[in-house]
């Protein structure tokens, strides 16, 4: 293992319906099960909108330093869907990712390699690979 930079932790109380704070800055977040997911719905958010929340941003900033290392003045604009499955193999459930990007100032091919080598780069990709499917998508706008 490499140079550890940081760590951060967080504490939860009452699983899919309680809250989850962290514990290193003032965030807060009461959890609700979505209705979609035998769950009562209500204003509260779910470990699978965090989770694409951190994977989003993470995934742009790997993108931006793939772009700076390529000499490309590329911008990203990413979109994490994070989907609950059920486990056909194991039985219980199985997460699955879908990774948009739309990029700006590249051609298509261009944008499609810089949103595989962000992939490649992203820990949060480093951390998934092999264990949940993940489809890149890539779109360019002028």
């Amino acid at each position: 293992m490499g140079k550890r930079y940081f760590t951060t932790s967080a504490t939860g109380v009452g699983g899919r319906t309680g809250t989850v704070h962290s514990n290193n800055s003032e965030l807060t977040f009461k959890l609700s099960r979505p209705v979609s997911f035998k769950g009562e719905g209500g204003d509260g958010t779910n470990p699978e909108e965090l989770f694409s929340l951190g994977y989003a941003a993470c995934f742009g900033s790997a993108f931006q330093s793939v772009a700076r290392k390529n000499k490309s003045e590329a911008k990203a604009e990413i979109t994490v869907e994070i989907a609950m499955n059920d486990d056909d193999t194991n039985g219980g459930y199985k997460l699955s990712a879908k990774i948009s990007g739309l990029i700006r100032g590249a051609e298509q091919a261009e944008a499609e390699r810089l949103m595989q080598l962000a992939h490649e780069m992203c820990p949060y990709s480093k951390a998934t690979r092999g264990n949940i499917e993940v489809e890149l998508e890539t779109k360019t706008e002028a």
